[in-house]
């Protein structure tokens, strides 16, 4: 069984979740001893061939076009599936960022198959894809098996590790026609706001607060925890709801879905919403005055304690280790 996977170029840069998402299929095929293609979609993506070769990349179809620079669902769709005829491939994989959660609908639609979104875990037994994902806001697991192939799955970000493997990818350029109907929506431009060094689906460390930092202002307590540690920022929903903090930041069902190695969650009772969206996070430390909050049945480590002061001091400890 051949793997097809999506590779995600936003603002020029490939995504780590890509990355990660092309090592997971390498180790798959190993087993199998099949093929690993990639569908490169975007304007000027042919630059990253080299990155993905060293990935374990076999095969690269390069769909480059200048009507592609902003992702458009239809026009990318068609162009993975294009890829995934090419490729005679038996499952179709792409990291579950915003992009990827979207283009994984698009192109089992096209293709008449099902989409299993958000995944932690897959394997391939007797020939079929099996797909493991999270449930209930996070409390179970269910395996998700297909009718039909190809299989398409996006797979969460930071669950799976990215590895080079040295080699060189064969890079096709892959004429597709499209037309009029594929571009019914067009982004002319995207106005970014500034962000943090790093994004927050993809840190392997962040620092988020909830409401036990009592105010707005109290939120630097988390951004000097988070600068010390290099590590991204994230929010409760009741800050967010509240102004304190901007959406862009939230943790949570309604807001991103994280799986860092190291999860600080500052004041962040651990309502059930919250919890769905980072309970995968491999080691959770929670600092919370209410020793019957939620959050605490998730954590790896808990204090019990006024975040106010226990903040502000595990940031000098930080510092001063971290200078030795």
């Amino acid at each position: 069984m051949n793997i097809l996977v999506f590779a995600e170029v936003r603002d020029g840069k490939l995504k780590k979740s890509s990355l990660e998402t092309l090592s997971e299929a390498v180790r798959l095929s190993k087993k199998l001893g099949s093929k690993v293609g990639v569908a490169l979609v975007g304007e000027g993506v042919g630059a990253h061939a080299e990155t993905l070769g060293k990935h374990g990349a076999a095969q690269i179809f390069a769909v480059d076009n200048a009507r592609l620079k902003y992702y458009a669902s239809e026009a990318y769709a068609k162009a993975v599936v294009e890829a995934h005829k090419k490729l005679g491939s038996g499952a179709i994989l792409m990291a579950a960022t915003s992009m990827g959660r979207d283009l994984a609908g698009a192109v089992g639609a096209l293709l008449g198959t099902g989409a299993a979104t958000d995944c932690t875990g897959l394997t391939i037994e007797g020939g079929k894809v099996l797909a493991r994902r999270p449930v209930y806001s996070g409390k179970a697991y269910a395996t998700i098996a297909f009718k039909k192939a190809p299989a398409v799955v996006s797979l969460r970000p930071n669950v799976f590790a990215a590895q080079e493997v040295g080699g060189t990818a064969a890079v096709e350029a892959l004429a597709v026609a499209f037309d009029e109907a594929d571009f019914r929506s067009a982004v002319k431009e995207v106005a970014a706001a500034a962000q943090g060094k790093v994004e927050l689906t993809e840190a392997a460390v962040i620092v988020s607060g909830g409401r036990g930092l009592q105010a707005p202002e109290n939120f630097k307590l988390r951004d000097e925890l988070a600068a010390v540690l290099g590590a991204a920022v994230g929010a409760s929903r009741a800050v967010v709801d509240n102004g304190w903090r901007p959406h862009s930041e939230q943790v949570g069902q309604t807001g991103k879905t994280v799986s860092p190695n190291l999860y600080f969650a500052l004041g962040v009772s651990g309502a059930i919403q919250h919890l769905a969206g980072m309970r995968t996070s491999k080691v959770i430390v929670a600092i919370n005055k209410d020793p019957d909050a939620p959050i605490f049945k998730a954590a790896t480590y808990g204090i019990v304690g006024d975040v106010l002061e226990i903040a502000p001091a595990l940031t000098q400890q930080l510092k001063k280790a971290l200078a030795q």
